[in-house]
């Protein structure tokens, strides 16, 4: 089996994707259902997880309704106004929906590096746990300081680490404060991580399996087998991948574990961390 546990999907509009800049042309069309069919056949990916790339509730709404219709999608982690005065009633308009598994903020945009420290955000993200929904962790590495402590507030909280925490990747050059960082947040069982969005951070002009592979192994080591899960962020990973380069990339660096660990990480991580249905 292989769930891909992070990718995306929109009808795009460039009001509502401003974040999709002049950079990235190949990203201004629709990825939706069709698309995803596309990809599940080329791939051979029997489930995805959609993740929110935009912070609206209407996002949200529109993914619950694309996975009701389209058996691939596995799980949805959306967005709700986490540090909104009314999350409670947001919470509650959402919980229990077919397929909701986590949500989402992108942290990673925020100015303050130390906007995950909010007394707001964490109130909001303190009542996800009773709603038994996940919280995806979306950050930089220069956020990692605030994420360790982050996770120290929500130990009862199930969180999923995006894209190994974004480090800034060159030929050569591992970024050592990421490696520090990350080490350290793997230390909270609660955590797990997926190995996904890595390409996108390469700095170079070209990449290949050893430009990422120290990257691979510090994700492993960190993680472990059980806690480290396969996603493509696809279609943002077009900027520098196709869906099965990625997979075929990954497929290598995995081929080291045992075949039990590759069904983990391939599949049974993202089925466990997010209550999928096997």
């Amino acid at each position: 089996m292989l769930i891909d546990s992070h990718h995306h999907l929109w009808a795009y509009d460039s009001e509502e994707y401003g974040w999709i800049n002049d950079q990235m042309s190949v990203l201004r069309q629709d990825f939706l259902a069709p698309q995803l069919r596309e990809i599940a056949a080329e791939s051979g990916v029997d489930g995805f997880v959609s993740v929110q790339a935009r912070q609206s509730m209407r996002e949200t709404e529109a993914l619950l309704k694309i996975a009701h219709d389209e058996p691939l999608i596995r799980g949805v982690v959306g967005w709700i106004g986490l540090a909104d005065s009314d999350v409670e009633a947001q919470l509650e308009s959402v919980s229990g929906r077919e397929k909701l598994v986590g949500m989402r903020h992108v942290v990673q945009d925020e100015p303050n590096d130390r906007f995950l420290d909010g007394e707001a955000f964490n109130r909001g993200v303190a009542m996800l746990a009773q709603h038994n929904l996940v919280y995806d962790i979306l950050i930089f590495a220069k956020q990692l300081p605030a994420a360790i402590d982050f996770a120290d507030r929500h130990e009862s909280l199930p969180m999923v680490v995006d894209h190994i925490a974004k480090p800034t990747i060159q030929g050569g050059i591992m970024d050592a404060g990421w490696e520090a960082g990350f080490r350290e947040l793997a230390r909270r069982p609660h955590l797990t991580c997926k190995f996904s969005g890595v390409a996108t951070e390469v700095r170079d002009a070209e990449w290949n399996i050893d430009t990422v592979r120290p990257y691979w192994d510090v994700a492993l080591e960190a993680f472990g087998p059980k806690r480290l899960m396969f996603g493509s962020d696809w279609p943002v990973c077009l900027l520098r991948t196709g869906h099965k380069q990625w997979l075929d990339t990954v497929r290598d660096l995995a081929s080291e574990l045992s075949a039990d660990e590759q069904a983990d990480f391939f599949a049974g991580n993202a089925i466990k961390a997010y209550g999928l249905d096997a």
